[in-house]
């Protein structure tokens, strides 16, 4: 199984971080080789919303095949004025098993037009922005992550953890689940 994750600059390190260290802990646990990468804009370095540098591992140019796109959360206004970003999410979407989004991720892909009618949830400071920008999504408020067919969203930043649990469990068992959890040391509560 491969699982990208979207960076961009100004992504919140925890929407991508936690999900990485959910599906590498995951690995342990399973006989199925789970394959975790970021993939950005561009090759360079991507700053974060705290400053950091983080290194992709591949551009949107050169991603492989992911059985699992996630799309992380940060400072999102000018990702998603990014054409070239949005074709490659759409045409990537199509082609991917499973979508997910952490906190404001969730805008790229309704942006890009790909989850109409979808129940989908984000950041509590960002639900009535998302309402009021999407009115033909179901957001739904005061839930850590929703899973709808083959689109799941979470809440903010820690939130993208119980998603990406939640994740391994549909795809792997409870079992491989609670020991993911447990190695991370993570007080996770289906």
């Amino acid at each position: 199984m491969q699982v990208g994750i979207f960076i961009y600059d100004g992504v919140e390190i925890l929407d991508f971080s936690g999900p990485y260290e959910v599906f590498s802990s995951a690995n342990k646990y399973t006989s199925e080789h789970l394959g975790v990468s970021l993939v950005a804009p561009s090759q360079a370095p991507v700053r974060t919303r705290g400053g950091m540098s983080v290194n992709p591992h591949y551009s949107i140019y050169a991603a492989p095949h992911f059985d699992l796109l996630i799309v992380a959360g940060g400072k999102h206004q000018g990702i998603m004025t990014n054409p070239t970003v949005l074709n490659w999410l759409a045409e990537t979407a199509q082609h991917t098993r499973a979508c997910a989004s952490v906190s404001t991720g969730v805008f790229l892909y309704a942006q890009a037009g790909l989850i109409d009618g979808k129940k989908v949830t984000t950041h509590q400071l960002e639900i009535d922005e998302l309402k009021s920008k999407y009115p033909e999504l179901n957001v739904v408020n005061d839930v850590r992550y929703i899973m709808d067919q083959n689109f799941t969203s979470s809440a903010g930043i820690s939130a993208g953890i119980d998603m990406c649990l939640a994740l391994v469990k549909r795809k792997f068992g409870e079992k491989v689940a609670k020991l993911t959890a447990q190695h991370m040391e993570y007080g996770w509560h289906d």
